[in-house]
């Protein structure tokens, strides 16, 4: 199902370097990513891109970052600063993808690649040491702005212009912010646990901490 209103706006990659933290330190983070036209996607994410921190990114499970680029407006209105093209760390900024719209499962071709939406991004400190915004992260768990992670179902190349077609639909239809909530917001609802484990393509790290979750309810 192609929508013509989702376009990329932004496709980037980069490996980790060091990166000032805005507080006097240097620090190797992946976040700096850089405009490129086309990149070859695969199983562990894109050519030529990387992470810093293997126990909190990537993986399989979390292949490619995604993030709407209707937020960035909304905070550059809340800060009063222009941010850079990429400046969540993310690899496709795209239009008309916003969280509470996709969900946990839904399949999309990008260009000749296919990605599986897999869980919402859990921002870290190394977004606000990196925009020099201290607040941005704690306005980004509270707005649910905060992106989505993907698998990738079939490799392939990206290119800035290549089109953005919805395969399917997950039936269970559990909204990135609907997770999100859950993840960080509503930790003892019970039912709503159920209904993001009952996605089988959640992503296995979000699955084991959401078991582990049901069973300190049910003790």
């Amino acid at each position: 199902m192609r929508n013509n209103n989702q376009k990329i706006m932004n496709l980037a990659i980069g490996l980790p370097k060091k990166m000032d933290d805005n507080q006097g330190k240097e620090m190797t983070t992946g976040i700096c990513k850089i405009k490129v036209e086309e990149a070859v996607l695969t199983k562990n994410g894109f050519l030529n891109d990387g992470v810093a921190d293997l126990k909190h990114h990537g993986g399989p499970d979390r292949a490619v970052c995604v993030y709407p680029f209707e937020h960035y407006s909304f905070w550059q209105q809340e800060f009063g600063v222009q941010l850079p093209s990429a400046a969540f760390g993310e690899n496709l900024t795209v239009t008309h993808m916003l969280e509470g719209d996709v969900c946990i499962g839904d399949i999309y071709q990008i260009g000749e690649a296919v990605i599986q939406i897999t869980q919402s991004r859990i921002p870290c400190s190394t977004i606000s040491k990196r925009t020099g915004l201290p607040n941005l992260l704690k306005k980004m768990v509270e707005t649910g702005f905060t992106g989505y992670l993907s698998r990738v179902l079939k490799e392939g190349t990206i290119r800035k212009n290549s089109d953005i077609v919805l395969i399917k639909r997950h039936p269970k239809r559990c909204s990135v912010l609907f997770s999100h909530q859950i993840y960080l917001h509503k930790p003892n609802d019970i039912d709503g646990i159920k209904r993001l484990l009952a996605v089988k393509e959640l992503a296995d790290e979000w699955r084991k901490k959401m078991n582990k979750r049901i069973k300190r309810l049910n003790a």
